[in-house]
Parts: structure tokens; sequence; C-alpha cells
């Protein structure tokens, strides 16, 4: 098996690719990518033993998007390796346009490799604002692709935006097995959540390691379930708006107010290792890991799927308090380690690679997940 039990019953890649990646018929499968993360793209392939395909990107003087693919691509199988950056929008549009191109070149079938999905925060309604994962997914079907493969979605839920197959894939075996095995004493570590949201990850990676689990309550950011809709919006004032005073009897809905910072648990003298699916704004994280120093835990970890880190991310990271931040390469950061030493890449190429082989094979998919519940 490509994947690898370890003694805690967690998946984890082997050291290098199985040979059985050659028993894929290289005659009726391309591999293309978009400029997103081409180095994701070209390890992927070289894991398969393929090369990829002679496809070309580019912007016109105007900013429009150009795509030339320059080997056929009829009745064969696609796999357009795509993510999401701070570049959102092109990366969106260069893939729509990659996906378009295929299809109406008689493509077999149109696979997009999504190792993050842009706009996957956006899943929910707002006050006069709109679902734009669900928007998104429309376009993506609307394009041309008939599957989806994609990593940890910021709510598994957006899978049933699409009409098409989704395959959300975990990270969490390989940020498992780096605590079990680059964590010094990861035994004397409790995992934190840094808000009750993520509280239900942390206690997966808590079960899994059997580690203890600690909270912390009163952020001062808002919540994404405190944010203001349409539902709080108050009933009109003028006579001509409406034909009966319905406001009268409705109680208001009472003020809430977030109690100071607490931690929920104890981290003195321990390695917290706090968990999440995206970093990007960081302050968020910074602010958590001061208070867990004051509380007395003695190293600061935080590990996460995606590594987005915009803005003076790496600048505050570097200035913080915390010991060693670790994500995974499905978005490109390399600019970023530059500017933070404390920044940890846990390549899983060799994840999707499998993931690619076993659709294409039309085999089960089910290994991948065996051993992920659905909290991860």
């Amino acid at each position: 098996m490509l994947l690898q039990r370890n003694k805690l019953g967690s998946v984890r890649p082997p050291k290098r690719c199985r040979s059985d990646m050659d028993n894929i018929s290289t005659s009726d499968i391309v591999i293309i990518n978009g400029n997103s993360h081409p180095d994701l793209a070209n390890m992927v392939a070289e894991r398969m033993g393929l090369k990829n395909g002679g496809c070309s990107v580019f912007h016109k003087s105007n900013r429009e998007t150009i795509v030339e693919i320059s080997d056929s691509v009829r009745g064969k199988d696609i796999y357009i390796i795509q993510t999401g950056t701070k570049d959102a929008n092109n990366n969106i549009m260069e893939l729509l346009i990659m996906a378009y191109a295929c299809k109406t070149s008689s493509a077999r079938s149109i696979v997009g490799v999504i190792p993050y999905l842009p706009y996957s925060k956006q899943c929910k309604m707002r006050k006069r604002g709109c679902i734009v994962s669900k928007l998104l997914a429309k376009m993506m079907c609307t394009s041309g692709l008939t599957h989806i493969i994609t990593m940890d979605l910021h709510q598994k839920e957006i899978q049933g935006f699409f009409d098409i197959p989704v395959d959300n894939l975990r990270a969490s075996p390989f940020l498992l097995q780096y605590i079990q095995e680059s964590i010094p004493d990861y035994r004397n570590s409790v995992i934190v959540a840094r808000n009750p949201g993520v509280a239900k990850k942390a206690n997966s990676y808590a079960e899994r390691l059997r580690l203890g689990l600690a909270v912390i309550h009163g952020e001062q950011k808002e919540a994404e379930s405190d944010e203001v809709d349409g539902r709080y919006s108050p009933p009109p004032t003028s006579s001509r708006q409406r034909t009966t005073s319905v406001s009268v009897g409705v109680p208001e809905h009472p003020v809430k107010v977030k109690p100071p910072l607490t931690i929920v648990g104890d981290v003195n003298g321990r390695i917290a290792i706090m968990v999440d699916d995206l970093i990007d704004d960081v302050q968020s994280f910074v602010a958590a890991a001061e208070m867990l120093k004051d509380n007395g835990a003695c190293r600061i970890y935080v590990l996460a799927t995606h590594g987005l880190l915009s803005s003076d991310a790496p600048r505050l990271l570097e200035e913080s308090v915390i010991d060693e931040i670790v994500v995974t390469n499905t978005i490109p950061h390399e600019i970023q380690k530059l500017q933070c030493n404390k920044i940890k890449t846990i390549d899983i190429s060799i994840l999707i690679a499998e993931a690619i082989r076993r659709i294409h094979n039309k085999e089960s998919m089910s290994y991948l997940f065996r051993n992920v519940t659905l909290e991860d």
C-alpha cells in the first residue's frame, strides 16, 4: 500500500513512492497546471512517473487570461492542478478557462485538483451578501469539470454545493506524523483550540494522540456565528410600509458580551500545539500564543493544512512567542519562509498522486479516509 499505518492507527506516507504507480496507462492521462503552484504539479507528476502536459497560461497586456494546450486531449483524462493563492481571482479564471478549453477539445473527463479551494470561508449567508462558494461551485461545474479533488475544506458541507463528485482529502495524517516524529517529548503536549469553533478538530487530534485538550474562550474577534445577517434587521418604522405593527410584543435579541480571554484546560509546563485548517491573518494566533505563554506553556507550535500567510503575517510570526509554524505545501509560501525562519513545510504531493491514481484506475478512495473522522 502507498500509505502505511503507524502505531496509533493513523495513515502515514512512506519515504518514497511505490513502484506500482507504473501501472498507470500514460497514453490516456494528461496532467496540466496553471500558474498558481507549478512546483506541486511537477512533484505530483514526478511521483506518478508522468510528464506535465503542454499547457501555457499567460496574461495579455489588458490582463485577459490566455490558455494554449499544445498536446492533444481528445478522449483523454485530464487532471488540472490549480490551487488557491493570494491571487485567488486569477487562479479561478485560469482554472475555468483551462477546463473549458479541455471540454471543447473533446476530453473524456476533466478533474480539477484544487488543494486549497478559494472562497471556501464564504460558505454562509451574510446580511445583504451571498454564498460565494456556491457561485464558485456552479462556475466550475459549468466550465466542464467532472470531478474535484480538494483538501481540508473550511466546512465539509461545501461538497454539497457541487453537482459533481468532490473528494475532500485530509492532511491530518501528515500533521499527526510530524507531531510524533519531530516534536521532542510530544507526550507532554496539549492540543489547543484557539477558539470554540476549532474545538472539534482539536479534539480529534487529542484523541488520536491520546493527549489533553485546551480551548481558548473569549476571543476578541467575532465568531462567524456572531456576525450580523438579515435576521437582525429592524422592522419597518413607516406606516406606509406595513399594514399592522408586527413589532409589538417581539422581544429584542440580547447583546452578546464576550468574556475576557480565558483558557479552559491546563497548559502550565506543557507543550501547546494549536491546530487549524488555514493560517492567513495571524493576529488571533499571536494573541492566543501570548496568552498560552503567560499561562506557563513552555513551547508553542501552530499546525495547519493551508498556509496562506497574507500581508505582514511572516513578520508577525517571526516576532511572536510561537516557536514553530507547520503547514503543508497546498499553497506556495517560499517567499514567506524567507521572511520567517519558524515556518516548516510538509509535502503532501504523495497523497494527491495516490488520489489521482485511484480515480484514474477506478479504485475505491475509502482507504484514504479509513482512519480519518469527519471532525478532522
